[in-house]
């Protein structure tokens, strides 16, 4: 389908232009500047890399997140008409104006929050690369999506690939679905490898470019965990549904089981642009030029179970999907804390699960949290864990 003649344009904000899913959002739109059109673009702290994607893409407006950098911004970009704001409130603000119909919010973690529930109540349609956001307050999210009309389109290769397995299929009981993991850069490994393994080290990631947040929840399976409990939001689905398994060539992005025991699987090579383009565009599919996926290049794919007593983290996440409540909101903050620990070399790698297991059994618990309480535990638990021994 020709993206230039066969709809209008949409006109996107990218809440986190210039980390890895950004900066690839930004080639789509490269390709393709008859169909998507940069409304917004947003960035916490690199100034010099916002101000040259605002020049390149002539954003309505930008939005720094740090404040101290707005002059460098202003000065920048205020000879070519572009609005600068500054600040977490500017985001949430600017996410619900009329001239955008589509957010991508591409922040890292918690932050996303507050400028997603902002957008939904505008009724924005969400293409969503954050997937703390449903971690911590899924329900919240999904109901407030239903209310205001915003459809919630997944960017994480693996619910993309279940989001795309479903089309035609919502009148269909599903089974279970099968969300694979890459098993990481330890793969294999026990737990005496992993007392004393590196940022470095972990900061490899086999198949995928990604950040250094998610790249070490990717290694320590934090990543799968928070993408199990996105799955019981996005899909309506028990623990019990959601099944992981390790696929190292990661070909086969994740699939689902129907009652008729038919399997449906979405594969590609491992590159998010695919995913991106697809949220961007949907309910289309337009030409790309990333390389084609051949199965004779790859003869042989295979499949294992992931050891959730070596990555406890995964164990982790689902206790707390079982729990519900804020314990994932408790699990999603103790670990962007205890990963930023360990990328400051302050606690091991082992470290991560014990300081998140930890504040799972310490910090107060709520059955049904309002808006309120999920600020509140988020506060709660970065402090205590910013301070916790281990």
């Amino acid at each position: 389908m020709n993206s230039k003649s066969n709809f209008p344009p949409k006109r996107i904000a990218i809440l986190g232009s210039t980390g890895s899913i950004g900066t690839q959002a930004l080639e789509i739109v490269k390709q393709h500047p008859e169909s998507l059109i940069i409304e917004i673009l947003s960035a916490q702290s690199n100034a010099d890399l916002l101000i040259q994607q605002a020049s390149e893409f002539q954003p309505n407006l930008v939005v720094i997140g740090e404040e101290k950098l707005y002059d460098k911004v202003f000065s920048a970009l205020d000879p070519l008409g572009i609005k600068v704001y500054s600040g977490e409130k500017s985001l949430s603000t600017v996410v619900a104006m009329d001239s955008i119909d589509i957010v991508l919010t591409a922040l890292v973690g918690y932050a996303g929050l507050i400028p997603t529930i902002n957008a939904i109540k505008a009724g924005k349609d969400i293409a969503l690369a954050n997937k703390e956001t449903l971690v911590v307050a899924g329900d919240l999210i999904m109901d407030l999506a239903r209310q205001y009309n915003s459809n919630i389109l997944p960017v994480d290769s693996e619910h993309s690939a279940i989001y795309q397995c479903l089309v035609g299929e919502y009148h269909n009981k599903i089974e279970k679905i099968i969300l694979t993991a890459s098993g990481g850069p330890f793969r294999g490994k026990d737990r005496d490898y992993l007392l004393n393994v590196t940022k470095e080290q972990a900061l490899k990631h086999p198949n995928w470019n990604m950040g250094a947040k998610i790249t070490i929840d990717s290694a320590s399976l934090m990543n799968k965990g928070l993408e199990v409990i996105e799955a019981k939001w996005l899909f309506g689905l028990q623990a019990n549904q959601i099944e992981v398994v390790i696929h190292p060539q990661s070909i086969i992005h994740s699939m689902v089981e129907f009652e008729d025991t038919s399997i449906k699987a979405q594969l590609g090579l491992p590159d998010m642009r695919v995913p991106i383009q697809y949220a961007l565009f949907f309910p289309y599919r337009v030409k790309a030029d990333f390389e084609k996926f051949s199965f004779l290049k790859y003869p042989q794919l295979t499949f294992e179970s992931p050891d959730m007593v070596t990555f406890r983290n995964l164990d982790l996440a689902y206790q707390a999907l079982k729990k519900e409540g804020n314990m994932a909101c408790i699990l999603n903050a103790a670990n962007e804390i205890a990963v930023q620990r360990f990328l400051n070399d302050e606690i091991s790698f082992l470290g991560i699960s014990e300081l998140i297991e930890k504040c799972m059994n310490q910090l107060t618990y709520i059955s049904k949290p309002t808006i309120e309480d999920y600020i509140n535990t988020n506060l709660e638990t970065r402090k205590i864990a910013s301070e916790m021994k281990v």
